[in-house]
C-alpha cells in the first residue's frame, strides 16, 4: 500500500484558519465601516477575465504576472490580477444610467504570478475604492482620505504613515521640457519608476535605449528625482507654462487635503510614478514611515480607462490596499486583534436525561440570535465545563434536577465565577416547567 501523499498549499497562497481569518475579516470590517462613512457602495465581480482586458489595458509590465490560460471553450482567460479593468466593463455598460459622481468599493482576491516575498505573495485581498464623474482635485483627495481614515481607524497615525504624492501631468511636463518624445512618456514613467529600485547608471542606459534619450538628457531627467519635492520642481521648472498649471494642480490638492485635516500625513514625491499606463493624473502610495515595509496602498486618477474598453468617457479616480501588508503592519505595532474562541453560552447537563432538554433550550437561545454550544456526547460534569472553558463560553447555563424543579437553571460567569438562579421562562418562554418531567 503505497504512503499518504501530504499536500501544501501552493507557494505564495495562504490558509486562512481562524487565527488568521480573524486579522483578515478585522481589515474587511474596517474597510467596509470606513468606505459606508464616506458613501461608498460596494460591488463585485468575476475572478475570471477574458485575457485582453489586461493586456490591452494594464501596460506590459503586468503581463508577464498573470495567471492565464485557455479554458475548455477555447478561451484565452486570465484570473483577476487587479480589479480596476474589471470595473471599468462593468461601468462601460451602466454608467450613463447612474448619478454621478459614482463612489464604488469592493474587496477582491486578486492573483498574480511573481516571486513571493515578504509583503507580496502571489493571491492577495485588495480593498479597491474608486470614485467616477468628478474630474477636480476634490475627487482625488476624498479617496486619499478614505485610505488614510481606514488606516487611522486601524490604529495608524501621522507619525506611522506617510502619503507620498506625485501627478502624472506635472512629470509628463518636466519630462516633455527635459526632451522626451510624446509617444515615449508612457516608457519613460515606467523607467523612472524604478529609480529608487535601480542603479543610476542602469536607469540612464534604459533611458537611452529605450526613449532615445542621450546621456545628458538622461542626467536632465534624473536631476528631477534628486529633490522630489515641490521647491525643487518649482525653483528648476516653474517658469515652464505647461509646468505652472500642473503645479497650480497639485499645490490646490495639498490644500483640500489640508482642510480635510490630513496635510500631516502628506509630502510631495516626483518619485511615485505608479507604473501602470492607465494613470492621468495625480498619484500616491502610502508607507509606514520607518521604511520596514512595501507599498501599503497605492492609487491615482485614470481618466481614459472606461472609454478604452467601450465605454463612455469618465473621468476617475481610486485606490488598491492589499491585506497582505496591512496585515504585517498591524502585527508588527501590536495593533491586530487577538484570536480567542468564544461563544456567548454553553449548556451543562447534569444527567444524561437532561440532555434533550439542552438541545431544545440550545435552538431556542440561538433563535435569539446568541451563540450556543452543548456536548454532542455524553459527558462528565467536570469534562463538560472543561469544554465550556476551550470554547471560551462568557457564560454555562447548568441544567440540574433540583432548579429545574423550582423551574430555574444555574447561570455562571466564566469570567468571575459567579452564580445565579435565573427562571427557565426567562431564558425560553415556549419551554414550560410542565414539561421539563419529560425532558
Amino acid at each position: 500500500m503505497s504512503k499518504a501523499q501530504k499536500f501544501k498549499a501552493l507557494r505564495g497562497f495562504r490558509d486562512f484558519p481562524p487565527e488568521d481569518l480573524g486579522l483578515r475579516e478585522h481589515l474587511f470590517t474596517v474597510w467596509r465601516r470606513v468606505a459606508r462613512r464616506y458613501g461608498f457602495q460596494e460591488y463585485d465581480g468575476p475572478p475570471l477575465e477574458e485575457l485582453a482586458l489586461y493586456t490591452e489595458k494594464s501596460g506590459d509590465e503586468i503581463v508577464g504576472q498573470l495567471y492565464n490560460f485557455q479554458d475548455k471553450g477555447g478561451r484565452e482567460v486570465a484570473l483577476r490580477p487587479e480589479m480596476t479593468p474589471s470595473l471599468a466593463r462593468i461601468l462601460s455598460h451602466r454608467s450613463r444610467s447612474l448619478p454621478k459622481p459614482i463612489r464604488w468599493y469592493s474587496i477582491p482576491q486578486l492573483f498574480r504570478y511573481e516571486r513571493a516575498q515578504r509583503g507580496r505573495l502571489r493571491e492577495h485581498f485588495q480593498w479597491n475604492v474608486d470614485l467616477m464623474g468628478e474630474e477636480g482635485v476634490e475627487a482625488d483627495a476624498e479617496v486619499l482620505a478614505v485610505a488614510l481614515d481606514a488606516l487611522r481607524e486601524l490604529g495608524l497615525e501621522a507619525e506611522d504613515i506617510r502619503a507620498r504624492v506625485s501627478d502624472r501631468r506635472l512629470l509628463a511636463a518636466l519630462l516633455r521640457s527635459a526632451g522626451v518624445p510624446e509617444d515615449r512618456l508612457v516608457t519613460a514613467y515606467t523607467i523612472v519608476d524604478k529609480v529608487e529600485r535601480e542603479g543610476r547608471d542602469r536607469i540612464l542606459d534604459r533611458l537611452e535605449k529605450e526613449v532615445g534619450l542621450d546621456r545628458e538628457a538622461g542626467e536632465q531627467i534624473l536631476s528631477l528625482f534628486d529633490s522630489p519635492g515641490l521647491d525643487g520642481v518649482r525653483a528648476a521648472y516653474g517658469s515652464d507654462p505647461e509646468v505652472q498649471g500642473a503645479l497650480r494642480e497639485v499645490e490646490a490638492f495639498m490644500t483640500v487635503m489640508e482642510e480635510l485635516g490630513l496635510g500631516d500625513f502628506l509630502e510631495f514625491d516626483l518619485t511615485i510614478v505608479r507604473g501602470l499606463a492607465y494613470y492621468t493624473g495625480i498619484v500616491f502610495e502610502i508607507f509606514d514611515r520607518k521604511g520596514e515595509f512595501r507599498a501599503i496602498c497605492g492609487g491615482g486618477r485614470y481618466d481614459a480607462l472606461l472609454e478604452r474598453v467601450g465605454g463612455d468617457p469618465l473621468p476617475a479616480v481610486g485606490f488598491g490596499m492589499g491585506d497582505v501588508v496591512v496585515g504585517e503592519i498591524l502585527k508588527e505595532r501590536k495593533l491586530a486583534p487577538e484570536y480567542a474562541r468564544e461563544v456567548d453560552v454553553f449548556i451543562v447537563s447534569i444527567g444524561d436525561e437532561l440532555r434533550p432538554l439542552a438541545r431544545r433550550l440550545a435552538r431556542s437561545l440561538r433563535d435569539r440570535g446568541r451563540s450556543v454550544t452543548t456536548p454532542l456526547r455524553s459527558l462528565s460534569v467536570r469534562k463538560q465545563f472543561q469544554a465550556a472553558s476551550a470554547e471560551g463560553a462568557r457564560e454555562v447555563l447548568v441544567l440540574g434536577p433540583e432548579e429545574l424543579a423550582r423551574g430555574a437553571v444555574v447561570v455562571r460567569t466564566m469570567t468571575d465565577g459567579t452564580e445565579r438562579e435565573v427562571p427557565l421562562r426567562e431564558l425560553a418562554p415556549e419551554l414550560q416547567v410542565p414539561d421539563l418531567a419529560g425532558a
